[in-house]
């Protein structure tokens, strides 16, 4: 058996389209991994993503530190450490960190995370 692994420590961060800092813990393009990703993605203290969509990617987005608001589709919820969320290809979605520290989450891609498969759909929201 090939073991694949990756460190978190030598994996460097990129800003994704949707405007968050990821590091692609497990990625096709980079381990060798055959049909998702994985990455930690980061928003700082205000920060909010882009609202954006996947059409061929199922998302899970787990919160991880930090707390904030999620939009998904029409719906606008809060979300805290420990959360798990499903986002279903084609939906809307964004983040917006309302505290005072990172919001930290991780973020399950299948079929593996593409810049091409995002499509941005309007600026960040605002949330009060």
């Amino acid at each position: 058996m090939n073991i694949i692994r990756s460190q978190l420590t030598d994996v460097a961060a990129y800003v994704t389209r949707d405007g968050s800092s990821i590091r692609e813990l497990m990625h096709p393009d980079t381990q060798g991994n055959a049909k998702q990703s994985l990455a930690e993605a980061s928003l700082p203290p205000g920060g909010s993503t882009l609202l954006h969509r996947h059409q061929k990617s199922e998302e899970l987005y787990h919160i991880v530190s930090g707390s904030g608001r999620m939009t998904l589709g029409d719906t606008d919820f809060a979300i805290a450490p420990g959360d798990t969320i499903l986002i279903p290809p084609g939906t809307a979605h964004c983040l917006h960190n309302t505290n005072n520290q990172p919001l930290r989450l991780l973020c399950c891609c299948a079929p593996a995370y593409r810049h091409e498969d995002t499509e941005i759909l309007e600026d960040a929201l605002k949330i009060t």
